[in-house]
């Protein structure tokens, strides 16, 4: 299992932060346009457990995948996580965690995930799996500033 773990300060109340991450329609605004992001259904009214989003994504040549994640677990203003149901990863958990911190809010992103197809799925993390997760929280991290003034990622 391979393991993602980032964090970024938010210049901003927990009540605001928390209100754009535990959005789904916002899921679009984080991720990189070369993604091809869109929802599919489910991404309507605020975040709860048991949440179904489907969505297509196209990391790689372009090519559309459908990817369908449930939201497993939310406390308020704290944490929520989201697992993948349908989609290109064998194991995918994401957990989402807001901390009021002095000028702010860490977040921090544990994102935990296997791979399918045994050797090959350990040589495509090696070639361009890893590095990919990787772009996708640097480009959130931009989108953040944007939303966020002052922020860093």
């Amino acid at each position: 299992m391979y393991q993602l773990i980032t964090k970024a300060l938010i210049r901003a109340p927990l009540s605001e932060v928390w209100d754009f991450f535990s959005s789904p329609k916002n899921l679009q605004k984080i991720t990189p346009p070369a993604m091809g992001f869109k929802i599919l259904a489910g991404g309507e009214g605020k975040m709860y457990p048991g949440q179904m989003i489907a969505y297509t994504v196209r990391p790689l040549a372009g090519i559309p995948i459908t990817w369908i994640t449930e939201i497993t677990h939310v406390q308020e203003g704290s944490f929520f996580v989201d697992e993948q149901r349908k989609g290109p990863y064998a194991i995918w958990h994401h957990e989402h965690h807001f901390t009021e911190v002095e000028g702010g809010v860490e977040m921090t992103d544990i994102v935990s995930y296997t791979l399918p197809l045994g050797w090959l799925g350990v040589l495509a993390h090696s070639l361009f799996v890893k590095r990919q997760l990787k772009t996708i929280f640097d480009y959130r991290s931009v989108v953040i500033e944007k939303y966020f003034p002052g922020s860093r990622g």
